[in-house]
């Protein structure tokens, strides 16, 4: 982008520890740090693969490295396999995944060095895109339209907990698109962030778009709307995100969801009417006890995650 900012992002890393002096402890966020580091023998290559873990996640909206534990995380930085056939890595140059995987070298004295990172194609040529996040997004836009209202609240409540590591790419995008820096995305704000991503999507169809994601319908997309709407799926594989939720709705803690519980919070995010309620349940409540359980949350929740939409 010319990549986001990356040559203030790789600079900046530059500083921050002495060349050629070696370091013991263990510091640094876990989606961030570097698999010398966890060997407790590092210096200042760690800089460069920090950044290597932005610029994945500033491209693809995930980290390269996740788990549901801190331990999971070191275990997968530790093995060292980096995905680049999920989407939208099939679209994302071949100059771009070049970098990433000489920033994201295992072995401390083959990764590129700061100066190198500088000086590579995409970022001297002009290859870089100036898209943050690429087709993936809209993908993740277009099948939040089609969910249920219960499973937009969810998701909302999902994205008011997430931490700023996991959603940096997706804040960026949102402020990109902001451009008159209001806190909130209208709709032509919406179809010219779209057209730069690379959208070729009919104005119908944006106004689709824009009427899914502003959850509570006030004609605009607030930051936790956006996120909401674009963030990555894997975070529904999460049970404390989705038992987070669930317990939002079950306000009694009986472990169902009730009808009223369920019209409690359409009526808090003016969503809906008691038509919808009784869709929702019809929907959801397979064992047809007239409310929802845990698993039948988790079920709705967890459903449809693994079909891709074809993008126009």
């Amino acid at each position: 982008m010319r990549m986001l900012c990356s040559r203030p992002l790789i600079s900046g890393f530059r500083s921050s520890l002495k060349k050629g002096k070696m370091y013991r402890d263990i510091v640094g966020s876990a989606y961030y740090v570097a698999p010398e580091v966890l060997r407790r023998n590092y210096g200042k290559e760690i800089d460069v693969w920090s950044a290597g873990v932005i610029l994945y996640i500033l491209l693809s909206g995930v980290p390269p490295f996740w788990a549901e534990t801190e331990k999971g995380i070191f275990d997968a930085i530790l093995q060292g396999e980096i995905d680049f056939e999920s989407q939208p890595w099939p679209s994302i140059s071949e100059s771009a995944k070049d970098l990433v995987r000489k920033m994201l070298a295992q072995d401390p004295k083959k990764r590129i060095s700061s100066a190198q990172v500088l000086q590579h194609p995409w970022l001297r040529e002009g290859e870089a895109s100036d898209k943050p996040i690429d087709s993936a997004v809209l993908s993740r836009m277009k099948q939040f339209r089609a969910m249920n209202k219960l499973k937009k609240m969810a998701l909302k409540v999902i994205a008011s907990n997430l931490n700023e590591e996991e959603i940096k790419g997706l804040k960026q995008m949102f402020m990109n698109m902001d451009t008159d820096n209001s806190g909130t995305i209208t709709y032509e704000e919406l179809k010219a962030g779209l057209a730069k991503l690379g959208s070729k999507l009919s104005e119908a169809e944006v106004k689709q778009l824009m009427d899914a994601a502003d959850v509570d319908g006030n004609g605009s997309i607030d930051y936790v709307e956006f996120i909401t709407a674009t963030m990555h799926r894997h975070k529904l594989e999460r049970d404390e995100h989705l038992f987070k939720a669930f317990q939002y709705f079950d306000k009694d803690n009986s472990g169902f969801i009730t009808r009223d519980e369920l019209e409690t919070a359409l009526i808090e995010h003016e969503m809906g009417d008691a038509d919808t309620i009784k869709d929702i349940i019809s929907e959801v409540d397979t064992d047809n006890d007239g409310r929802i359980n845990y698993e039948e949350f988790c079920a709705m929740m967890r459903g449809g995650m693994q079909q891709p939409i074809r993008l126009k």
